[in-house]
């Protein structure tokens, strides 16, 4: 059975969800400055965060909590956009591997500098509210 909660528990949970809320707006304007949907920033940092021969559509669909068949129309516009580039796994020659073109690595590696300056700076409001909610 869960404690009961107090007032200032509420008032705690509801800054968070601001808070993460704030950072989804500063996100989303900033992919946005980059001429990218927040959902395909999204994708292109899954890529190039995903360990060599497994950035597929079904790790993108995965990460992203989508189903298969909306990763891949996302990939295809990634594609379409010369951002992502479909090869072949050397391990196994019927998988394809999704990796970023130069000009997809120029502009995640600009956004995700100013993303982890937002989160720094961030971080002291984030550790007090989780300190208010007893974390």
């Amino acid at each position: 059975m869960p404690s009961e909660l107090t007032d200032a528990d509420y008032a705690a949970l509801a800054d968070f969800r601001f808070s993460l809320r704030e950072f989804q707006a500063f996100s989303e304007g900033k992919a946005a400055e980059c001429g990218l949907k927040p959902q395909q920033h999204q994708a292109l940092l899954v890529i190039r965060a995903a360990p060599a021969e497994t950035a597929t559509v079904g790790h993108v669909a995965e990460r992203l909590i989508l189903k298969p068949h909306s990763a891949t129309g996302l990939i295809d516009r990634l594609v379409a956009l010369d951002l992502v580039v479909r090869g072949t796994s050397r391990h196994d020659r019927r998988q394809a591997v999704l990796e970023l073109t130069p000009r997809a690595h120029a502009i995640l590696e600009q956004l995700s500098a100013t993303h982890r300056e937002e989160i720094v700076r961030l971080r002291p409001l984030l550790m007090e509210l989780l300190d208010r909610m007893g974390g």
